[in-house]
């Protein structure tokens, strides 16, 4: 033991002198915490994920916020109360189907808070909602701060707006948003507003909850795929994507025309992005944190490639919840006492085995919660389930009115050729005279005019212009709500036409028949019709709807050097030319306001 001694004791005056040396340091800052001994800013340890719910809230905030902000923009036109499918008439319709009583079955049916409100102000009323969603979601996208009350409220509103919004609210990022937004209400403490809730960490259940979500999102996508159209399988499909998907942008228009190859390579990479990879989140934290990030290049990737609403956007929320702290600490400052430095605070109490104090009656309430959640998520994914393992299986459904777990997909069939509804009016005396003049109305994104480029508005959607896409594959019986814009056209309802670009007619009283000569008209047989019709014609407008193929032109061609970016040849009518008059008795049936002319 001795012969340790002086061994021990050798470092002894070095060691005085350093603490001295130090001793001299005494006036400076020492290390704060969160910082190494040097002074630079720790490193966030893996496992935690407080910065991760900050993320999500803000991501899922941004896509709340475009959401209300397109209700704001355009629901009184579309199922206001002079609307294209006004909502009142679809909830009357609902109500007369459950015996005209606003019952239990009723709300299940549609659940909306409009059962509660005054039907005879349905502008308002929609105006409102939007609103209020618009005001929560800034909130929480500026402060990265949310509690469940302003998440369910958020969903609550929504959820009112798509169960009226009919066709209008049909596609599948509607259902989407509403099951990521109710996985949304568990991230948050129940009252607390503060970026970083002490007394409630971040569920793991909710964020296993997002991860079970892209999974079946990206392997729903790409197993209809697979089991629909046969380019898929042939690898062709990326041959007429671009060209044919609903609101192509102006990039969409150049990778049309990339090589063979390229298209080639695109479609093994859905494949694999859709197949393969979305196996990687249940395959550990590093292959996780991988399937993030490449869900979230092919989800950006999609957005420059094309207008597909928010979808997108709205996709990278899932992908976000397969990163911790440590990962997405970058995008956060390194001050002192900013966000990170609270969090490398945290880690280190953690550590050291103090944790906030939190009550233990709160704390069972937030664990049985979250067990009941995901109870819930895992018997509603039982059909979810069951569809994705099925030959038939069908995309962008749900099982629940509520929408909490649903079906997804995205371009089962590809389109080869693209058509275009191009809807026209004449002040024309004889609208079948070979001198007609029809001029046509441009839509605010949709193909129209051949020289106009391709618009860019992700995450912002224009919903009529996506339906008149999916008209034109059909006949215009099967979208009565087309022949209903139609007359809005004849009246220039200004409603109507704050949903297109140009109106042709614009600064011109629309002309219209006298009453005279309307009543003549209408009591008439065939052939006096058609002689009344020429007579009265000068001052009467007509619309049409021309059924059209659209083409990209080629770059360096003779139509590209015109200026155009498409080139179109006519297929025929889609709706022989209508008057004002024609559609009084159609919009009576239906329960349409009459439109009056302006």
């Amino acid at each position: 033991m001795r012969s340790d001694g002086p061994a021990m004791a050798a470092p002894e005056e070095p060691l005085r002198r350093r603490k001295a040396g130090a001793a001299g340091l005494a006036p400076e800052s020492p290390p704060g915490p969160g910082r190494d001994p040097a002074g630079c800013p720790a490193r966030l340890r893996a496992g935690t994920f407080w910065l991760t719910r900050i993320v999500l809230l803000k991501a899922l905030a941004f896509v709340y916020f475009v959401a209300f902000l397109v209700a704001f923009h355009q629901n009184k036109q579309l199922i206001g109360d002079r609307g294209l499918l006004p909502c009142r008439v679809y909830l009357r319709s609902v109500q007369q189907h459950f015996r005209g009583q606003v019952s239990w079955e009723t709300v299940s049916y549609a659940p909306t808070v409009l059962w509660l409100l005054d039907w005879s102000h349905m502008d308002f009323n929609l105006d409102a909602l939007a609103l209020l969603g618009l005001g929560i979601s800034s909130f929480i996208l500026v402060s990265g701060c949310a509690n469940m009350v302003l998440m369910a409220a958020l969903w609550v509103l929504y959820t009112s707006l798509v169960n009226v919004g009919q066709i209008w609210y049909s596609f599948g990022w509607e259902s989407q948003l509403l099951e990521t937004g109710f996985l949304g209400i568990f991230l948050c403490p129940l009252w607390t507003l503060s970026p970083l809730p002490r007394g409630t960490p971040t569920s793991r259940i909710v964020l296993w909850g997002y991860r079970w979500l892209i999974f079946r999102i990206m392997l729903g996508a790409g197993l209809i795929k697979i089991r629909g159209d046969q380019c898929w399988r042939d690898l062709t499909c990326m041959d007429f994507h671009y060209e044919t998907q609903p609101v192509p942008n102006p990039v969409a228009y150049f990778l049309h025309h990339s090589p063979w190859w390229f298209h080639r390579f695109e479609t093994l990479s859905n494949h694999f992005l859709e197949l393969v990879v979305p196996f990687f989140v249940f395959l550990g934290r590093q292959m996780c944190i991988l399937h993030g990030a490449l869900q979230i290049l092919f989800q950006m990737v999609l957005i420059i490639s094309g207008n597909l609403s928010f979808l997108n956007w709205l996709t990278i929320v899932p992908s976000l919840a397969c990163f911790d702290d440590a990962t997405l600490g970058f995008l956060f400052p390194s001050r002192p006492g900013c966000l990170k430095d609270q969090v490398l605070r945290m880690q280190e109490e953690e550590a050291r085995g103090a944790r906030a104090p939190r009550t233990r009656a709160g704390s069972v309430a937030r664990h049985t919660v979250n067990l009941a959640l995901g109870v819930l998520v895992a018997w509603l994914s039982v059909p979810v389930v069951l569809n994705l393992l099925s030959p038939r299986q069908v995309m962008n459904s749900s099982f629940n009115p509520l929408r909490i777990v649903n079906t997804y997909g995205a371009f089962g069939s590809i389109t080869k050729e693209r058509t275009e509804i191009i809807l026209q009016g004449t002040a024309s005396p004889n609208a079948s005279a070979p001198d007609a003049k029809w001029e046509d109305y441009e839509f605010k994104c949709k193909p129209g005019d051949l020289r106009r480029r391709p618009c860019l508005i992700s995450p912002y959607h224009h919903r009529l212009d996506w339906l008149m896409w999916f008209a034109a594959f059909q006949t215009y019986e099967h979208n009565e709500w087309i022949i209903h814009l139609a007359g809005k056209l004849l009246a220039n309802d200004a409603q109507a036409l704050s949903l297109l670009a140009l109106n042709p007619f614009a600064g011109r009283a629309p002309p219209r028949a006298s009453p005279q000569m309307q009543g003549s008209a209408l009591g008439a047989g065939p052939t006096s019709w058609k002689h009344a019709q020429t007579q009265r014609s000068a001052n009467l407008r007509w619309v049409r709807g021309e059924h059209y193929r659209y083409k990209f032109s080629r770059p360096g061609g003779t139509h590209a050097a015109e200026g155009k970016w498409w080139i179109r040849k006519r297929l025929g009518p889609y709706f022989p030319p209508l008057s004002f008059q024609d559609l009084k008795g159609y919009f009576r049936s239906r329960e349409w306001p009459y439109p009056k002319p302006e």
